[in-house]
């Protein structure tokens, strides 16, 4: 039984997720560094949310780690170049608290611009103050979006309802995915200088630490109100208190801080202007909930053999590359695993061809790590291989990876691959029925059709009379039963190729004495995943 820790606080809920699929699930946190390096080694995946540092370290001692799974958005507490190095997936949860950072971030601007903690805490000293707690509209000003991601995006949705103009700056946004949502595309410079309002909504990187500092906040117009409900080292502190106390930035709310809980002396928490919570973007029953059902649900899934959904780690296979392409990730895989098995050597090259219509337009990267991470678990047996490592370690063994595009004639959509050895050079093809799921339509140019699961048994045999039967009695005689069988040909009387599907897997010293057989020129057997795609393929004859 896979063991799953988490060392931060989650809802329940994730944890009776991993429970019911089958996993031993606990929560122990509040734990140093030693002490998690220290239980760490027997655990299969681990779940987090900010409090806990994955350190290299950590990494290091994580002997059986294959997955992280932060509940919440950022990773930046999560070693990823260790993490990805060592094979580990790390995942998140990008759109379980979206809303609840949206609204705590209006939540945050709202109370600046109308100083509503401020006259909170008059009112509870019993004074009844209606002159000191002026404050200002939203509508008709200019609000400024640092990160346009889903956050950033429902942010300016609401700015928009409020009736402001909404601008935006972010690297690797496009300004028609801006325009879609609603707002305008700047370089950083203009952003700062034209907006009223800022909201920050930036990863800590080493593009994004102390974005905000001395030089930047002089970009900004004079009387500016800053949010900050993203990460705390975005922000110079220093900086932003002397811009405060000179009037430059009028006010500023901030949710979080570059160490937390931030010093009692700090010049922020004592400024008038200042509005703080204590990291609370988050915190709301609904998106604790949303964000550690979601990690633990892909937890399981990875730890069945399936992909992430939101893993930030392997770039290739991201949820919207994934969902066009993922009626055809189970038979990419097969194909990786078959054409290794029957190519014998050390692998050199792989090249994986999309055929047919469906395939113009889609983006196949996920499908070639998929293919891949098939071939290379072929030569690591121990489960070693994944999406996270199976780009490098094809990389180690100098394997060259190449995907291609063609039309097809016969189908509309079909996966080619060629593997070449130091020995020899393998060819497979393989597509997805709508009602059958996947077929094996190819091998070595031998048109073939086969549910590609379980133990198959590959042979090459003349084209003569009485070979099949031979080949069928010999197995007999090996008690290897066959499940379902189809036999492809080129030439009448040349060579033929034939692929059955077992109840076993064959011996190796079956597998030998098949290879005597008269007639019989080559044997192979193969042991494959168990069940077939059968979700929304368009592959037609």
């Amino acid at each position: 039984m896979a063991r799953v820790l988490a060392s931060d606080k989650i809802d329940q809920l994730g944890l009776k997720v991993l429970r019911k699929a089958g996993l031993d699930a606990e929560m122990i946190t509040g734990l140093s560094e030693a002490e998690l390096c220290k239980i760490i080694p027997k655990y299969d995946a681990l779940v987090v949310r900010s409090a806990t540092t994955v350190t290299p370290k950590v990494i290091e001692a994580a002997k059986n780690l294959k997955i992280i799974g932060r509940a919440g958005v950022g990773v930046d507490n999560i070693d990823l170049q260790s993490a990805t190095s060592r094979g580990i997936i790390v995942v998140n949860s990008p759109q379980g608290n979206t809303i609840a950072a949206a609204e705590h971030t209006w939540a945050m601007i709202m109370s600046m611009a109308r100083q509503v903690p401020q006259a909170h805490a008059s009112m509870l000293r019993r004074k009844w103050d209606r002159k000191t707690f002026m404050g200002f509209e939203m509508s008709g000003k200019t609000m400024g979006i640092l990160g346009f991601g889903n956050i950033g995006r429902k942010v300016g949705q609401y700015a928009r309802s409020m009736g402001m103009r909404v601008l935006a700056y972010d690297p690797f946004v496009t300004k028609t995915a801006a325009a879609a949502a609603g707002a305008e595309l700047l370089p950083l410079d203009e952003v700062l200088k034209e907006s009223d309002v800022l909201s920050l909504h930036l990863p800590v990187n080493k593009d994004t630490k102390g974005l905000i500092n001395a030089t930047s906040i002089k970009t900004m117009r004079r009387g500016v109100c800053l949010a900050n409900v993203s990460r705390g080292p975005v922000v110079d502190e220093a900086a932003l208190a002397d811009a405060l106390n000179s009037g430059h930035v009028a006010c500023a709310a901030l949710d979080v801080f570059n160490k937390e809980p931030p010093a009692a002396d700090s010049p922020l928490l004592k400024n008038p202007n200042v509005v703080v919570t204590p990291h609370l973007g988050a915190s709301t029953k609904e998106a604790q909930v949303k964000v550690a059902v979601d990690v633990c649900e892909q937890i399981c899934e990875v730890l069945r053999g399936g992909p992430a959904r939101t893993a930030v780690n392997i770039p290739s296979m991201k949820p919207h590359l994934i969902g066009p392409v993922k009626p055809f990730l189970s038979i990419v895989e097969k194909l990786g695993i078959i054409a290794a098995a029957t190519s014998g050597g050390n692998p050199k090259a792989m090249t994986v061809e999309y055929g047919g219509e469906f395939f113009k337009e889609l983006d196949v990267a996920p499908l070639t790590t998929v293919a891949l991470k098939g071939l290379l678990s072929h030569y690591h047996d121990d489960g070693a291989i994944n999406f996270v490592n199976a780009p490098l370690v094809a990389k180690q063994m100098g394997i060259v990876v190449k995907s291609e595009k063609s039309p097809s004639a016969n189908f509309r959509s079909v996966i080619s691959m060629r593997v070449s050895s130091d020995k020899a050079e393998t060819e497979v093809a393989g597509t997805v029925f709508e009602d059958l799921g996947d077929r094996l339509v190819r091998f070595h140019g031998f048109e073939v059709d086969i549910v590609p699961e379980g133990d198959l048994l590959i042979t090459y045999h003349r084209d003569v009379p009485g070979v099949i039967g031979k080949l069928g009695t010999f197995l007999g005689q090996k008690n290897v039963n066959i499940a379902a069988m189809d036999v492809g040909r080129m030439l009448r009387g040349g060579s033929a190729c034939m692929v059955c599907m077992v109840d076993a897997a064959v011996s190796e010293d079956t597998l030998k004495q098949l290879g005597t057989l008269e007639a019989v020129s080559g044997a192979w057997t193969v042991r494959l995943p168990k069940g077939t795609t059968k979700q929304g393929s368009t592959s037609k004859l």
